[in-house]
């Protein structure tokens, strides 16, 4: 008996931006290089007058109709584009979707590693039975973050939201061992340095450029792309192995990987690292580029809306990297289509 992972339901926002759109916009800038080696074709930005919130109240709406709303107990809600800095969204989220006053609720800031987090305190409260129906939530709306003349990062993030069901079952735990990781010291490589409480918005912040051109205040998301990807090759394959050591199995006996699907040039050389075969290496871009904390659970539910096999399926591979810098993954199976 234990915790089981039993529906996951996304949503994007109605406005989908294709790369013709984006080269209408930055005509000097070859946006073909996103169909083929970032492997993104389009991909979704809320307006002005939406939020994550919003977005994850649909998710949310998606999900209850295959679950009574009444059995939530607790939420977890995973975001870094919070409503406001307080109140803790997930209260405001329990209140948009009309859940008792009996659950429990908290937000946890953190990006492209945040849905495992999630499970893994999700399968906590479940498994210490504080909690019977936990709804884990993540929703991020970057485009709020960036740049009007970034072109990289406009064309890399969408916006999303996710709502996954985990529940206790009595017969079942096909959530398995995680593992986890933490470097600080790189906490600048994926930042926004003004909002919070070390830095005010600056009025007129000053106009900076990296790589082709691209342009950011601090006030805006800035990504060091290269360094990004030197922590992710250097630490991921062999965490990868790690966590399948940790779950007492080998490569052969993974029947899926799912990654924090970041970009394909990258998944492409991560999968080659560890060794995994292509057509078990699930990669999922092209319709919604990199959706942070919601790529692992849309990747989740259209590998299982489109599977066409026999379940169960079991060691599914997760593992979710980036802004911290943090990472982590799990093993999980699948006993039907979520």
């Amino acid at each position: 008996m234990g915790a089981v992972l039993k529906h996951v339901e996304y949503i994007f926002p109605d406005r989908a931006y294709t790369n013709d759109d984006l080269s209408k916009k930055f005509p000097d800038y070859d946006f073909s290089k996103f169909d083929t080696k970032v492997g993104i074709k389009k991909r979704y930005w809320v307006n002005e007058n939406e939020t994550a919130l919003d977005l994850a109240e649909k998710a949310c709406l998606k999900l209850f109709q295959y679950f009574d709303k009444n059995d939530v107990d607790f939420i977890i809600y995973c975001t870094q584009s919070p409503e406001y800095i307080l109140p803790t969204t997930a209260c405001i989220l329990q209140q948009r979707l009309g859940l008792n006053t009996s659950v429990g609720a908290f937000d946890f800031n953190l990006g492209c590693s945040g849905y495992i987090y999630g499970l893994s305190m999700a399968k906590g409260l479940v498994e210490t039975k504080q909690a019977k129906n936990v709804l884990l939530v993540t929703a991020e709306t970057y485009s709020k973050y960036l740049h009007s003349d970034d072109k990289s990062n406009r064309g890399i993030f969408g916006d999303a939201a996710t709502a996954t069901l985990v529940s206790f079952d009595d017969e079942k735990n096909n959530i398995q061992n995680f593992l986890f990781g933490t470097d600080g010291f790189g906490y600048d490589k994926l930042i926004i340095k003004n909002g919070a409480a070390k830095n005010k918005i600056e009025t007129n912040s000053e106009v900076k450029e990296y790589g082709s051109g691209n342009k950011y205040t601090d006030n805006e998301l800035y990504m060091d792309g290269p360094e990004i990807f030197n922590f992710t090759s250097a630490v991921i394959p062999k965490f990868t192995l790690n966590l399948l050591e940790k779950n007492n199995l080998e490569m052969e006996d993974c029947n899926l990987f799912i990654f924090h699907q970041a970009n394909q040039f990258m998944l492409d050389f991560l999968r080659k690292k560890i060794k995994a075969p292509k057509e078990r290496f699930y990669i999922d871009l092209e319709d919604g580029g990199n959706t942070v904390s919601c790529t692992i659970p849309i990747a989740l539910k259209r590998w299982s809306d489109a599977y066409s096999g026999e379940f169960p399926v079991k060691n599914i591979t997760l593992v979710g990297f980036g802004v911290g810098l943090s990472w982590g993954g799990t093993v999980i199976s699948v006993d039907r289509k979520l």
